[in-house]
């Protein structure tokens, strides 16, 4: 998930672009440097050491080339330890060629292994024989500025645990009582202060007091004890640790686990520039933009004996939109893919919906199983509809598409088998954005309806095809339609084709087989939102 924000800098926008979850960042025309921030998941706690926090890395003029898919990957949080146990390091975050490694997990009491990471994991405290473990180093692997700091050593006492370490300062070791997380740092990068990247308090057994989590997301330490303080977790979003504890006593004091980290890259565009998302996200409009141009398609369906329908093709002008309000952008993903063959054929899926603003454009419908008296009718509807499956019984019509109506339509009805009764069985095409599947006829299985191409991106792009039909026996597989649409699979066992990512294609229909489940179909490819700020 992303969020996009805006203002008027110098005659330009100002856009500032949040990811909470693993997405891609496609870098839009003119833009050649970015500002970001990249800070991995917290480490969890364990029954005694606080979690260390996912290491803070931020810098401005990161070189990037306009045009590019970057993979933006946002680390979660590590596994809180649970009763008795250790938990796990966090993950790393990474934008370009920036990484942020994840926070070291905390030290378990009877063991000498707190984790190194972006920041180290504190240590523990073993009763007996009584033992006092060190905390482990942040900064892991080095980074100049620094991504973090080590974490507290663990206590004299109370098998108290060490705080872990924050992007700003070390954690506390501990006493009698349990040590706090190491603060975290604060970034503008977003437009306001927000603190990242506190380590996790320490846990504490008996007397003592648990530490407090440090300041950006740390979780506070559990005290094992009747009525003693419950242990938290690294907030989301943070890669704060998680705090450290134990529950023979108190159920609620558990080792927690770390915060999930985030990316945020800054950058500036030019008036009228496009922004492709090919990921999930949220956009709040610039100050001074109204309106927006767009292209929604949905996720194509996947294929099965029939070919997937392609996902909803909705495009526009002039789509209002008010500046400083926040708009979810959803992207579809492609229908899951089944199987041909009689014997218990997989169902395939239909894909998602694709929405910005106002505008949604429906998953592609599946394709149809190959057909049965149960099972004839078992195409699927949606922004096109899935091809009919093969039958020896008679007629497998395609799904509607069009589903729900919209005007302009977003797509195509998928094609049936044609009535063929005698092998080698063809199936029906799904369809597409601009046509609708076709019938599957003789030895050949139906095509896949054709999608339409849209310039919104610059470029004459097609999208919104149709997955061709398979067929059961030896013959000719339906072609997959233009726009990203999967061939089929002609023949005992052949699996169809899997519809092009971020075009809404729709999957391949499969071989046959009997006895048997037969070929495996393709899936549907994802979704794409793509919109072109008209100031």
């Amino acid at each position: 998930m992303a969020l996009l924000l805006g203002r008027i800098a110098a005659g330009n926008y100002t856009v500032i672009q949040t990811f909470t979850a693993t997405g891609t960042w496609t870098a839009p025309a003119g833009v050649t440097s970015v500002n970001y921030l990249v800070v991995a998941g917290g480490g969890g706690g364990s029954d005694s050491g606080g979690g260390g926090a996912g290491g803070f890395r931020t810098g401005t003029g990161l070189a990037v080339t306009a045009g590019t898919d970057y993979i933006v990957t946002v680390g979660s949080g590590g596994n809180g330890g649970g009763n008795n146990g250790t938990g796990t390091s966090g993950n790393n975050s990474i934008f370009s060629t920036i990484t942020s490694a994840g926070g070291g997990n905390g030290g378990v009491y009877n063991s000498n292994n707190a984790g190194s990471g972006g920041s180290g994991g504190g240590g523990s405290r073993n009763e007996s024989p009584a033992t006092t473990y060190s905390g482990a180093a942040g900064n892991t692997p080095s980074t100049t500025p620094s991504q973090g700091n080590s974490g507290g050593n663990g206590g004299t006492a109370n098998y108290a645990g060490g705080g872990g370490g924050g992007a700003s300062a070390s954690g506390n070791n501990g006493t009698t009582n349990g040590g706090n997380g190491g603060a975290g740092t604060s970034s503008s990068i977003s437009g306001s202060s927000v603190t990242y990247a506190g380590g996790g308090g320490g846990g504490v057994f008996s007397t003592g007091t648990a530490g407090t989590g440090g300041s950006g997301g740390g979780g506070n330490g559990g005290e094992d004890k009747v009525g003693g303080a419950s242990s938290t977790a690294g907030l989301s979003n943070t890669g704060g640790g998680g705090g450290g504890g134990s529950s023979d006593n108190n159920a609620n004091a558990i080792p927690r686990a770390g915060g999930s980290g985030i990316v945020i890259l800054s950058y500036t565009v030019a008036s009228q520039t496009v922004f492709t998302f090919k990921s999930s996200t949220k956009w709040i409009a610039p100050t001074g933009v109204t309106s927006v141009d767009y292209l929604v398609v949905g996720g194509g369906g996947g294929g099965a004996s029939g070919g997937g329908g392609a996902g909803g093709f909705r495009t526009g002008t002039g789509l209002s939109v008010t500046a400083g309000t926040e708009y979810t952008v959803t992207i579809g993903a492609g229908g899951t893919s089944g199987t041909g063959g009689l014997t218990n054929p997989t169902q395939a899926g239909t894909g998602g919906n694709s929405t910005f603003s106002t505008i949604t454009s429906n998953g592609g419908g599946r394709g149809g199983r190959e057909g049965s008296s149960s099972r004839n009718n078992d195409a699927g509807s949606g922004g096109s509809g899935g091809g009919g499956g093969a039958w020896i019984g008679g007629t497998t019509p395609g799904g509607t598409g069009n589903t729900p109506s919209t005007s302009p339509s977003q797509g195509n009805s998928g094609g049936s088998n044609g009535g063929a009764t005698v092998s080698p069985f063809p199936a029906g095409g799904g369809g597409g954005a601009n046509a609708a599947g076709g019938n599957g006829s003789g030895s050949t299985g139906g095509s896949g309806g054709s999608g339409t191409a849209s310039s919104i991106s610059g470029s004459s792009v097609t999208y919104g095809g149709g997955g061709g039909g398979g067929v059961y026996n030896s013959g000719t597989a339906g072609s997959g339609g233009s726009g990203g649409g999967g061939a089929g699979g002609a023949g005992i066992n052949v699996a169809g084709s899997n519809g092009t990512a971020n075009t809404g294609g729709g999957g391949g229909g499969a071989g046959g087989n009997d006895p048997g489940v037969g070929g495996t179909g393709g899936a549907g490819g994802s979704g794409i939102v793509i919109i072109k700020i008209n100031q």
